[in-house]
């Protein structure tokens, strides 16, 4: 294996946050799960879970620099603020340092900007500042490039730190179409922002692909776990083999 297939594989590694969102996850599974996130060949960015394994995950990864995410208003998208803020509230105190909340979509296609931003407001509003905002816009049902631009720009007006594709729990999620509307909003605003592919991420030259694209739109210097994310599970697969040779 080359060089620079090597280097690329040790970089995905450290953009990925590595993701158990099953019904039936259970405390064994995502402790198994965190024992994989940090390995010789280097450590993930973050380990995303439901709430309420945030506290296995917390303890699991504890003194390894991993950040724990959850999700919120997740995997359906409702428009109750109240219960997006509650949300939030528990999945930070358990010890979320990371949230990932499914945008109000619905709302948002039938024209209803302000339901929409109303959620993203309250969930931003729960994280102060010290917490890491992920925004899924849920990117293969909204389809319409347009809509697609606008839940970005909803997303970058309301402060949030990444825009996130997908749920991966539809049947269109992460596209190169649609990451390359997100990137083209986040380079608009000056690249403060950053950007996650979730969804049907799989292989390492499909995560290349994303990366190339993050690359042209905004620098290679940007392409940090600061600014960029892959969500998924089958991925840390792909790059061990890679790695491993």
């Amino acid at each position: 294996m080359s060089h620079d297939r090597m280097t690329l594989a040790r970089s995905l590694l450290g953009l990925l946050d590595l993701t158990s969102l099953g019904e039936d996850d259970s405390p064994a599974r995502i402790e198994a799960l965190c024992a994989r996130a940090a390995s010789p060949q280097g450590k993930v960015a973050a380990v995303c879970v439901y709430p309420e394994h945030v506290t296995t995950a917390r303890r699991s990864l504890a003194g390894s620099g991993i950040q724990v995410a959850s999700v919120v208003n997740f995997p359906d998208g409702g428009e109750d603020p109240g219960r997006i803020e509650r949300e939030t509230r528990r999945a930070i105190a358990a010890g979320a340092g990371e949230i990932d909340m499914v945008l109000a979509w619905r709302a948002l296609q039938r024209g209803d900007t302000a339901s929409a931003r109303a959620g993203v407001d309250a969930c931003r509003a729960a994280c102060g500042s010290g917490i890491v905002l992920k925004l899924i816009l849920e990117t293969g049902e909204l389809r319409a490039p347009d809509l697609i631009r606008a839940g970005a720009e909803l997303g970058l007006d309301a402060g949030v730190d990444f825009l996130k594709t997908s749920t991966g729990k539809v049947p269109i999620n992460a596209t190169l179409d649609a990451a390359a509307i997100l990137l083209d909003a986040i380079a608009a605003r000056g690249g403060s922002c950053g950007f996650k592919a979730a969804g049907g991420v799989r292989s390492v030259d499909e995560a290349a692909a994303y990366v190339a694209l993050a690359e042209r739109r905004l620098g290679t210097d940007w392409v940090t776990p600061a600014h960029f994310r892959i969500g998924a599970s089958a991925l840390l697969d792909a790059i061990w083999s890679e790695l491993e040779g």
